[in-house]
């Protein structure tokens, strides 16, 4: 077990007080985005853990190990960008968990003009199974896109569109409700690419007007009003650390049955 006082790699202790994976802090790490005592982190970086000052994007990080985990869903409201802080004094989800039993952090991102459900916790390595594709966990978003939707930009969607190189993979692409000029459409995705929803619809010629992620695996956002938080219930935890150790893939009628409730609460 480590010593107290004993050196330890900033990796290490980024991952074992919860903050994030080990391979996520060399990430953050790289793009300067950590600091030990004011000063930028490196890679293998060895630090005291009780005297040193790490820092995460500015937000001091509570380095003490073995800290109770914390499992948040939080309906993040259009306008805040999804960091513990920002250079550019913008609205960050940071403000709005203050009152959390512990230092969170969100599991991925939605833009600052999309909305709705937005995971946080102090498990790193949890984080970042989530995040991952190779656990298949849907994601599911209720999309408003401009003028209207033909049966071949809804099947090149589910199909895969080309993006940075990449085709991305499969998704479920329903078409919910449509008005003169406007049409809803629910899109679930496994994978978590940077803006993916909107550069996907973008792809294909199509606006989005709004973007609103309604569950995250077995996760809905529900009732849960904008800017407020919940704790996960532990059937939640349990089923989403189920599909990860299995790496399964979710089927379309396990997924409408999580996402077509956005109203219901639990």
């Amino acid at each position: 077990m480590q010593k107290k006082n004993e050196p330890v790699r900033i990796q290490k202790i980024l991952s074992e007080s919860g903050v994030m994976s080990r391979r996520k802090a060399e990430d953050y790490i790289e793009k300067g985005k950590v600091t030990v005592n004011g000063r930028k982190a490196v890679i293998g970086q060895k630090i005291d853990p009780v005297r040193d000052v790490i820092a995460v994007e500015g937000v001091r990080v509570d380095t003490r190990q073995h800290q109770k985990k914390i499992y948040l869903a939080l309906h993040k409201p259009r306008g805040y960008v999804t960091t513990m802080s920002d250079e550019m004094d913008r609205r960050c989800v940071a403000q709005l968990v203050q009152d959390a039993p512990g230092r969170v952090y969100p599991i991925g991102r939605l833009d600052r003009n999309s909305e709705g459900l937005l995971l946080l916790t102090n498990d790193g390595d949890f984080a970042n199974q989530i995040m991952h594709p190779r656990y298949h966990i849907p994601k599911c978003y209720r999309v408003t896109v401009r003028p209207d939707i033909s049966d071949e930009q809804a099947m090149r969607l589910a199909e895969g569109v080309e993006l940075d190189g990449q085709r991305t993979a499969p998704a479920q692409v329903t078409v919910l409700s449509k008005e003169p000029g406007r049409v809803v459409v629910q899109i679930v995705i496994t994978e978590g690419r940077n803006r993916q929803i909107r550069r996907m619809c973008e792809a294909v010629g199509l606006e989005v007007a709004r973007l609103k992620r309604i569950s995250i695996g077995p996760v809905r956002l529900g009732m849960l009003p904008p800017g407020k938080w919940r704790m996960l219930t532990q059937p939640e935890l349990s089923a989403l650390q189920s599909a990860m150790q299995r790496g399964r893939t979710w089927t379309g009628k396990e997924e409408s049955k999580y996402a077509g409730n956005e109203t219901g609460s639990k």
